[in-house]
């Protein structure tokens, strides 16, 4: 099995996630967590059945074994695990003697219950994997008992609210539990296994975690790189101009999109799949969208995580505040909360110099109403999609980015005093201690409370999109990472490449990860899922805010210069929050710059319509 290679400089050491977030990271470990685990999860209830199995055969003398039971439970839950299963060790499972054992088997695998896959090239050698149908059935079955027991011998009430049920299913639409991975018909055969370069962030190394069982998905070895974001981009690049791509499959973050297509970074998926496989329609529109670039897709979704308000909803009860929707309303309320003496503060957000107080300013610029690159009006917010055709102009020193920008001064007053190294993990990690009120954060950091059941913050949090300014709109921007294929893959491993990707967006994937700790879905399928729905009500909140047209990506419009644009604005806003600069002259360089930068680049790409410089 290929040793996972963990290269990011940061320590991944958080036991929930056997990882630490994006970037860098300061200060002490979080407190120790552990993922949490649906006790009423498939794999539980077939750990039940089969302790009860045992305890009922051993009961009552005579007594028989049921080795159809037997042997589907033991290789439903070796599946589930990632452990390989042949034939003599599922016959050994059975109870009964081999020869039985062997009869029973072929009639099972006659019922359409087991499938083959061959270990070999010779094919002499496969192992067992449960077919669809079995993995349906066992889960329809684990889902009844565990309603069976609920109701005869009590328990939480299900989170779900799903009154209507029948056993065997429910009658509401879009509701049925989605089923564990199935294992594909062949297994990939890339020379020395599948290569991905991802994030080191919590929901890629919950994949990092799950490796065996997708090993045993796509039948080979998994070697897996990650990088802090930075690090991650210039990888990414550096491997776009070597021969031929170290890797079948790299993570790429939302705004990157327009840059890696045009430098040739990325393959279009037209050109490795058909597109119709990914069931496009599932994705949440926005990080769909935000996947393309001049209308071809660049990427699968593996995490939708928009940048929403986590609040204290036991503070703002006791203060009788409502939650706050306006950035009036989150000022008042920061101030309210602000007590220093007390050891607690208003509230904490990205405020580092760099790429993460560069994303603050652009997304606090859209709660404002206004995008840092000109762009067309439409329903919901900005035309991000025509800025491939090119044209478009930085729009960083205006009116209402002025307005971002002191609210920005404002919430300093309200913040943590080591606000200005602040960035991804450290805001969230004194929100998760109790220590602050509100924060801004990626949904894909709420298990740093969420799962820790000595926060404060767990149980507590509710979760809003970015309040608006006067002239803006709540929006919930648009965070994440694409899964593409290299555009520079040696073409022998591209099918196999494609059969990954679509292995790992997949509903059922997407599921898996959320049962072991991810909290980013970015398919409808999975968020209506009832065991997924019943973990947290993040899933819920991000599906209304998609429903209501909130989760935009325009706030981080993915333009060949915006990684060179976001570093502008984190170091000139930096200069301004510690007072080195007033706002009106921090916006007025970084305009200048910025549009030096478009300056730059339209000289070495081809193709680019020029733009004229605000006035």
């Amino acid at each position: 099995m290929a040793k996972n290679e963990i290269l990011n400089s940061d320590n991944f050491s958080n036991p929930a996630m056997n990882a630490m977030p994006p970037e860098r990271m300061t200060g002490p470990e979080p407190s120790s967590i552990t993922p949490e685990r649906d006790g009423t999860s498939v794999l539980n209830v077939i750990a039940f059945l089969q302790d009860l199995n045992g305890e009922i055969a051993t009961a009552i003398e005579p007594s028989a074994p049921n080795p159809y039971l037997n042997m589907a439970l033991h290789l439903v839950r070796s599946h589930l695990e990632g452990r390989v299963v042949t034939a003599s060790n599922l016959v050994g499972e059975s109870g009964v003697p081999y020869a039985t054992g062997m009869r029973k088997l072929e009639e099972m695998s006659g019922a359409g219950l087991v499938s083959q896959r061959p270990r070999s090239k010779t094919g002499k050698s496969f192992s067992l994997h449960p077919s669809p149908s079995l993995i349906r059935s066992c889960t329809q079955l684990c889902d009844r008992v565990r309603r069976m027991s609920m109701n005869t011998f009590g328990g939480a009430q299900d989170s779900t609210g799903e009154s209507e049920y029948y056993f065997g299913g429910s009658y509401m639409p879009g509701k049925a539990l989605l089923q564990p991975p199935q294992v594909l018909p062949e297994p990939l055969s890339v020379a020395g296994g599948l290569r991905i370069l991802v994030h080191g962030d919590p929901t890629f190394m919950v994949m990092e975690n799950l490796k065996r069982q997708f090993e045993q998905v796509i039948g080979t070895n998994i070697s897996q790189r990650a990088f802090s974001i930075d690090r991650l981009r210039e990888e990414a690049l550096r491997n776009a101009e070597r021969p031929a791509s170290r890797y079948d499959l790299i993570a790429v973050d939302l705004p990157w999109i327009g840059e890696f297509a045009e430098k040739g970074v990325l393959m279009p998926l037209e050109e490795v799949l058909d597109i119709a496989r990914l069931d496009p329609g599932d994705f949440h529109t926005a990080g769909w969208r935000a996947a393309h670039w001049n209308g071809r897709a660049y990427g699968v979704p593996s995490q939708t995580t928009p940048e929403l308000l986590f609040y204290r909803r036991d503070l703002f009860a006791a203060e009788g505040l409502d939650p706050p929707d306006t950035t009036d309303m989150l000022l008042e309320a920061a101030k309210r909360m602000h007590e220093p003496r007390k050891g607690r503060y208003g509230i904490a957000w990205n405020a580092a110099r760099g790429t993460a107080l560069g994303h603050t300013f652009m997304l606090t610029c859209a709660d404002f109403g206004q995008p840092i690159m000109e762009m067309t009006g439409i329903a919901g917010g900005f035309d991000a999609e025509s800025l491939a055709s090119g044209g478009a102009r930085p729009t960083i020193d205006t009116p209402r980015a002025l307005d971002a920008a002191e609210y920005l001064m404002a919430l300093l007053e309200y913040s943590p005093p080591d606000i200005l190294s602040m960035s991804w993990y450290e805001r969230v990690r004194p929100y998760a201690a109790g220590k602050v009120a509100m924060a801004y954060g990626y949904t894909l950091l709420a298990p740093y409370f969420e799962l820790d059941p000595e926060s404060p913050a767990n149980g507590q949090t509710g979760y809003l999109p970015h309040p608006a300014g006067p002239e803006g709109r709540p929006v919930a921007p648009v965070g994440g990472y694409v899964l593409g294929v290299p555009a520079n893959l040696s073409p022998e491993r591209r099918a196999d490449a494609a059969e990954a990707l679509v292995a790992f967006t997949s509903p059922e994937a997407q599921k898996l990860y959320v049962l072991n700790g991810s909290r980013t879905v970015p398919r409808y399928s999975v968020g209506a899922d009832p065991e997924v729905h019943r973990l947290s009500p993040i899933f819920e909140a991000v599906d209304a805010m998609s429903w209501r047209d909130e989760l935009q990506f325009w706030p981080r419009p993915p333009i060949p210069e915006i990684s060179e644009i976001i570093r502008i604005c984190g170091h000139e806003m930096h200069d301004m929050l510690r007072g080195v600069t007033p706002p009106a002259q921090a916006l007025a360089r970084a305009q200048a710059r910025a549009e030096d930068a478009m300056n730059a680049n339209a000289k070495v790409t081809q193709g680019r319509i020029p733009w004229t410089p605000i006035a």
